[in-house]
């Protein structure tokens, strides 16, 4: 099937695969080597002067730990993939036919089939290097029941890029085939004198239909109960979500940060090399100026002298043209 949500979205620029490919190496990186193996292929980019791609690899946000497993999942079981995303749109499909049949079957299939994924994802982090707890696999089951339940999950899924986990519609059923409309009540026919045996069956069927009454009344109370406790549940998952993206915010701000401030070490370096090859370089000159006036001194002391000797040798000859 094709996957409107696939990995090679093509953007239209002259390196949009090139990104796309970037992009998915990147969030096949574990969370923990996320945020540095991103900003070296940001950087990559920068240098190479594609600055939007360069937008776009910063701009990704690294995946919570489950959603990384889930991504891992896809990535590394293609077939898996194809046939669960298949089992998807079946079950859609029955879930909109009301197909009481088609659904029930389809249901069992999918608990078999969420279970098995969800151990695989488990199996390949552990293989990668990093164990997922009990809280971050059931994360990864809640994923897949999404992605099973919600064609726009399907499609994020297929991608292999989630950021965090996903969760699945509470109005899509649990397993359970719809109910099978009432039918029609055919006239009674008019009661007969009843016998004490009939009288105790009759007493018998009434305890059984009022056992069967408050096991009902029971069941809706559950499920009200359990209606509410996934409504606290998804309004937990939001916040957890929000705390996520405003804790991915606070990691890119410090990364900036860091790089900031390794920018201004390095420039401080610079200068400082700057500065000592100057300090150098004046002393060289000045010991340079130092020898010059020595060399300038001593040539005035010897101009001095040969100016010395030329007056006295032309003193002597004018007094040997006087006694001529």
């Amino acid at each position: 099937m094709q996957r409107k949500g696939g990995r090679r979205r093509d953007t239209g620029g002259p390196d949009a695969g090139g990104v796309e490919q970037v992009l998915d190496e990147l969030y096949g990186t574990p969370p923990s080597a996320f945020v540095p193996h991103r900003e070296e292929l940001a950087a990559a980019a920068r240098t190479a002067g594609r600055k939007e791609d360069a937008r776009r690899i910063h701009a990704a946000r690294r995946p919570t730990l489950a959603a990384w497993a889930a991504n891992l999942l896809t990535r590394s079981r293609p077939e898996e993939t194809r046939r669960f995303l298949e089992l998807g749109q079946a079950l859609r499909e029955a879930h909109r036919t009301l197909d009481a049949a088609g659904l029930k079957e389809l249901s069992a299939q999918r608990r078999r089939i969420v279970a098995a994924l969800s151990r695989q994802a488990a199996q390949l982090a552990g293989e990668a290097g990093h164990r997922l707890s009990q809280a971050a696999q059931r994360e990864v089951e809640s994923t897949l029941r999404a992605v099973l339940a919600d064609p726009d999950a399907a499609d994020q899924w297929a991608g292999g890029r989630l950021e965090v986990s996903l969760t699945p519609p509470a109005d899509f059923p649990s397993g359970t085939a719809p109910a099978e409309p009432a039918r029609t009540a055919e006239p009674e026919p008019a009661p007969r004198p009843k016998s004490p045996r009939t009288a105790s069956g009759t007493r018998a069927k009434d305890e059984l239909a009022e056992r069967r009454r408050r096991r009902r009344e029971e069941l809706e109370r559950a499920e009200r109960e359990a209606e509410r406790a996934a409504g606290h549940l998804r309004d937990a998952r939001a916040e957890q979500t929000g705390a996520q993206e405003s804790l991915h915010r606070a990691d890119d701000e410090l990364d900036r940060i860091r790089e900031t401030v390794a920018a201004a070490e390095e420039k401080l370096r610079e200068t400082r090399d700057d500065l000592d090859r100057a300090e150098r370089e004046r002393r060289a000159a000045r010991e340079r100026h130092r020898t010059a006036a020595d060399a300038v001194a001593g040539a005035e002391r010897e101009a001095r002298a040969s100016a010395r000797r030329l007056d006295r040798l032309a003193g002597r000859d004018g007094s040997y043209g006087s006694s001529d």
